[in-house]
C-alpha cells in the first residue's frame, strides 16, 4: 500500500508521501507543491486544482472554493452566510445539505458539499497515482480539531464517492505535532514531559494546541479555536477599504460587481504579502470595471489600523488552550508557528504579546508541516513502512451525551448522560449498561449545541433494540452497549449484548484410574457468556446506496474529463504539428524533401489548419484528430527521418570507426596481456574489423551518390547493429582470461630404510621432537585451520 497524508486546506491542499526512507511532498501536473482547493464546471467538462485556478477569473460563477468550509453543513446554517463573503459560486439546498448550483455540460446542475469535496480528492488521488506510478487507495486526511461528527463523516463519505478510503481523519494541529515529536531523539521521560504549544492561523481559521511530548509519546493537553480568524478575513478589511476609496476616487461601485470584487480581491491578496516585507506597497488593478484601471497605496501602519479588530481577536484561542492544558506560560518549552498567515508581522507580534513576550519558533516547515504529519500517521497503518512507536493521545471537543426515555419500573430516574466529555482522550471505549424487559431506543448527541460550528446538527447518531433476551428470573434483563469515540473523533455505538453466567463440566484428570476413576466427580467450571442483542444504528453519514449513485456518478464525470482531456491533446497536436511542419520545410527540412512532397504536404497542412478552424473541426472527435494527423505524418514522416538520419550519421560512424580501430589495435598489439591469446583468435578478430570497415566504407560511398531528398541507403540503425555485432564477436576473443600456471610438486628422494633423504643445506630433524601418529597424513603447507561447525 502506498502511505499518503494530504494535508486538505481552504486556498490549498499538500500531499505527502513516504519513499526514500522520507517523507516527500510531491508537485502536481505544473510542478507546485500546493493544489488550489476549487473545483470548477465548464461546458465540456470539469476543472480541478490548478485547471481551476487558471481559468477561475473568467468562470468565477461556476467556480467553487472554500470546501473545506461547507462539507457537512445543512443548507440554512447561519454560518454560510459569513462563508458567501468569500464565494463566487450561488450554494443551494442539496438533500437538505447545502451545495452549489453551477452549469455544466450547458445545463444547470447542482451538487453537494460532500460531491464536491469526492471530486476533489479524486484529483489530488490522480496526481498522487501519477507521481508514485501507482494505483492510489488509501490516505490520511487532516481537519480542523473543530470538525463535528457530522462534518468527520462527509468527509469519509466524500473519500468514498471517490474511490478511496480515509484510514484515519486527523486533526491538523495534531498532525503537525506528530510530525514535530516523531523525530526528535532527545525527548524526556513521562514525568517530565516537554510542553510545546503549536499556534496555527491559516487561510480561514486559527488553531491552538498544547501538546506534551515524552518518550515515544504525544499527548494533547489543551486545545483553542477560532473558526473565522484568518489570512481571508485580513484580505477581506483590505478589499472594504479600497472599495470605499475607489468609490470616491473613480465613482465605481466596486462590491456591486463579482468580477470587480474578485479583482480587487486578488490585489489586496498580493499586497498583503508584500507588507510582510515592506512598509508601504503600490495596488494595481487593469480594468476592474467601465474600463478603468484603478490604483492606490498603503502603508503599513495603516495597513495594521485596518486590521485591528481581526488582530484584536487573537489572543482568545491562545488563552482557551492555556487555561484547558493547565499549562503556565513559562512552563511551555516552545512557541511553534505554522501557517502563512503567521508570515504577517502584526499578527506574529499580537500572538507575542498575549503570550507575555514569549519567543516564537519556525522550526517546522510552516506551510508542509500538517501533511508530514499526515503522511506520518499513514505510515502506522502500513506493512511494508516502518516507523519508530509513538503513541498519539487527542481529545475530544465537544461534549457528547447519550439521552434515553424513562421506562416504568425503571429504578433510574436519569434520562441522559455525559459520555465522552470534553478533554476526554481520543481514541475512547466505554460500556454503558440498561436494565430493560423489553426494545429500547438511544439517542447521542452533543451536550452544548451552543459551542458547536454555527447550526450544526448536535444529532450525533441513534442506536435503537427491537427485543431483549428476556431474564431466567423474569426481573429486568441487564443489557450492556459498547460505545466507542474512534480515532477520527467518530462517536459510534459498537455492539450490545447480554451477559449470562454458564457452567461447564471439565473432563476427570487423566492421573485418576482403577477403582478411583470410577469415584471421581468431575468439576464444573463457571464463566461468562455473551448474547448479543440485534439493533439498528443511524447515523449522519450517507447511505450505502446513495454512496454507491454518487461513486457512480463520479466515474462517468471523470471519463468525461478524462475523453475530452484525451481530445483536447490530439487536437493540440494536431496544430502544433501543422504549424511546426510548414515552418521546418521551408528551413531544416529543405534539403530533403522532394517538390512534389512538398507541394502535396502544404496542401495537406492548408486543408486541416482550414478544418481546425471550421465549425467541424472546433468540435470534432478524438478519433477525426488522430486519422487526420496520420494522414499528414504518412506524408511527414519520411522527410523528418531522412533529415534525422544525416543528424545521426556522422556521430555512429564515429563510433563504429572507433570501436573498429580499438580492436584492431589489440589484436595486433605485442603486448603481454595479450600473448595468450590464439593467434588463429586474433586473426579472426583481425578479419572482423576488416570486413566491418570495407563494408561503412562502400555505404559511405553509396550514400554520397544519392540525393538529400532520397531515402538513405545507409542507416543509422544499420550502423549501430554493425557495431554491436563487432563488440559481441571480439570481446570474448580480447578478454579471455590467461590460464593458470601448472603447480609442480618436488619428488621426495627415497632412503633405504624408506624414510626420506634430507635434501643439502637442510636442517636434521630432532630426533627427539614429536613424530606425526602413524597412519595421519601430516597437513599440507597450504592448509589452514579447520572451519568450526556446531553440530546439533
Amino acid at each position: 500500500m502506498s502511505v499518503v497524508g494530504v494535508d486538505f486546506g481552504t486556498l490549498h491542499s499538500k500531499i505527502g508521501v513516504a519513499r526514500n526512507r522520507g517523507i516527500d511532498i510531491i508537485v502536481n501536473e505544473v510542478s507546485n507543491r500546493s493544489t488550489p482547493s476549487l473545483v470548477a464546471f465548464g461546458p465540456k467538462q470539469r476543472a480541478i486544482g490548478e485547471a481551476a485556478k487558471t481559468q477561475e477569473t473568467s468562470n468565477f460563477k461556476n467556480t467553487i472554493g472554500s470546501l473545506k468550509r461547507l462539507i457537512g453543513r445543512s443548507a440554512n446554517d447561519p454560518e454560510l452566510e459569513i462563508e458567501k463573503k468569500f464565494l463566487n459560486a450561488t450554494l443551494v439546498d442539496v438533500n437538505g445539505t447545502v451545495g452549489a448550483e453551477v452549469t455544466y455540460l450547458g445545463q444547470k446542475q447542482k451538487f453537494s458539499a460532500t460531491q464536491l469535496v469526492a471530486m476533489y480528492f479524486g484529483k489530488l488521488r490522480d496526481i498522487t497515482a501519477n507521481e508514485l506510478r501507482a494505483p492510489v487507495s488509501d490516505f490520511v486526511v487532516t481537519v480542523p480539531g473543530w470538525y463535528t461528527d457530522v462534518q468527520r463523516r462527509a468527509i469519509q463519505d466524500a473519500a468514498a464517492i471517490a474511490g478511496a478510503n480515509t484510514l484515519r481523519v486527523i486533526n491538523d494541529s495534531t498532525a503537525v505535532a506528530l510530525g514535530y515529536g516523531i523525530t526528535k531523539t532527545d525527548l524526556p521521560d513521562a514525568d517530565n514531559p516537554r510542553y510545546v504549544m503549536f499556534v496555527d492561523v491559516g487561510h480561514s481559521s486559527m488553531s491552538v494546541s498544547v501538546v506534551a511530548f515524552s518518550k515515544g509519546q504525544l499527548v494533547v493537553k489543551g486545545t483553542g479555536y477560532d473558526r473565522h480568524l484568518g489570512g481571508r478575513n485580513i484580505d477581506y478589511a483590505l478589499l472594504q477599504h479600497f472599495a470605499a476609496e475607489f468609490k470616491e476616487k473613480y465613482r465605481i461601485d466596486v462590491l456591486s460587481s463579482q468580477k470587480a470584487s474578485f479583482r480587487l480581491a486578488v490585489g489586496c491578496e498580493r499586497l498583503k504579502k508584500i507588507l510582510s516585507a515592506n512598509t508601504e506597497a503600490p495596488l494595481n488593478v487593469e480594468s476592474i470595471m467601465n474600463d478603468i484601471d484603478a490604483s492606490s497605496k498603503l502603508s503599513r501602519d495603516h495597513y495594521e489600523a485596518l486590521i485591528a479588530p481581526v488582530l484584536d481577536r487573537i489572543a482568545v484561542p491562545l488563552q482557551q488552550a492555556l487555561a484547558e492544558s493547565g499549562v503556565t506560560i513559562d512552563q511551555i518549552d516552545s512557541v511553534e508557528l505554522i501557517g502563512g498567515t503567521t508570515r504577517v508581522p502584526a499578527v506574529r507580534a499580537r500572538i507575542q504579546a498575549a503570550l507575555n513576550g514569549k519567543a516564537l519558533s519556525t522550526t517546522v516547515n510552516q506551510d508542509e508541516a500538517c501533511a508530514r504529519g499526515a503522511t506520518f500517521a499513514c505510515a502506522f497503518f502500513s506493512p511494508t513502512f516502518r516507523v519508530r512507536e509513538f503513541s498519539v493521545k487527542d481529545i475530544n471537543h465537544y461534549p457528547i451525551k447519550v439521552s434515553w426515555d424513562r421506562t416504568p419500573g425503571d429504578p433510574d430516574e436519569d434520562t441522559e448522560l455525559v459520555v465522552f466529555p470534553r478533554g476526554n482522550s481520543v481514541p475512547s471505549t466505554k460500556v454503558l449498561t440498561f436494565y430493560r424487559k423489553e426494545g429500547f431506543e438511544l439517542r447521542a448527541e452533543y451536550a452544548e449545541p451552543e459551542n458547536l460550528p454555527g447550526g450544526i446538527n448536535p444529532w450525533i447518531a441513534r442506536f435503537t433494540a427491537k427485543s431483549v433476551p428476556p431474564d431466567p428470573s423474569g426481573d429486568f434483563t441487564c443489557v450492556k452497549i459498547k460505545t466507542r469515540l474512534n480515532l477520527h473523533g467518530i462517536m459510534g455505538f459498537e455492539a450490545a449484548y447480554v451477559e449470562s453466567i454458564e457452567e461447564r463440566e471439565e473432563p476427570p484428570s487423566m492421573e485418576v484410574d482403577g477403582e478411583a476413576a470410577e469415584n471421581a466427580v468431575q468439576k464444573k467450571k463457571r464463566g461468562i457468556k455473551k448474547i448479543d442483542v440485534p439493533f439498528i444504528l443511524g447515523a449522519t453519514s450517507l447511505d450505502s446506496s446513495v454512496i454507491e449513485k454518487s461513486r457512480e456518478l463520479e466515474a462517468q464525470m471523470h471519463a468525461t474529463d478524462k475523453l475530452v482531456q484525451d481530445t483536447e491533446d490530439r487536437k493540440n497536436a494536431l496544430e502544433e504539428y501543422v504549424y511546426d511542419m510548414r515552418s521546418k520545410l521551408e528551413d531544416r527540412y529543405a534539403s530533403y524533401v522532394r517538390p512534389e512532397e512538398k507541394e502535396k504536404l502544404l496542401h495537406m497542412l492548408q486543408d486541416a489548419e482550414d478544418w481546425l478552424y471550421s465549425e467541424e473541426g472546433e468540435d470534432a472527435t478524438k478519433s477525426a484528430y488522430v486519422a487526420k494527423l496520420d494522414s499528414l505524418k504518412a506524408i511527414g514522416d519520411p522527410i523528418v527521418a531522412r533529415y534525422r538520419e544525416a543528424e545521426e550519421h556522422p556521430r555512429a560512424i564515429s563510433q563504429l570507426r572507433q570501436t573498429i580501430n580499438e580492436y584492431l589495435a589489440q589484436a595486433t598489439s605485442q603486448d603481454e596481456k595479450y600473448a595468450h591469446i590464439d593467434e588463429k583468435d586474433k586473426q579472426s578478430v583481425i578479419e572482423k574489423c576488416v570486413t566491418t570497415q570495407k563494408w561503412l566504407d562502400d555505404q559511405i560511398a553509396r550514400q554520397a551518390e544519392r540525393p538529400k531528398n532520397e531515402d538513405p541507403v545507409l542507416k543509422t540503425a544499420d550502423i549501430l547493429k554493425k557495431r554491436e555485432d563487432l563488440i559481441y564477436f571480439s570481446i570474448p576473443i580480447l578478454t579471455k582470461p590467461k590460464p593458470k600456471p601448472v603447480k609442480v610438486e618436488p619428488t621426495p628422494t627415497g632412503t633405504p630404510d624408506g624414510g626420506q633423504t634430507p635434501q643439502s643445506g637442510a636442517q636434521t630433524p630432532d630426533p627427539g621432537a614429536q613424530r606425526q601418529p602413524q597412519g595421519e597424513a601430516p597437513p599440507k603447507a597450504d592448509e589452514g585451520a579447520p572451519l568450526e561447525m556446531d553440530v546439533d
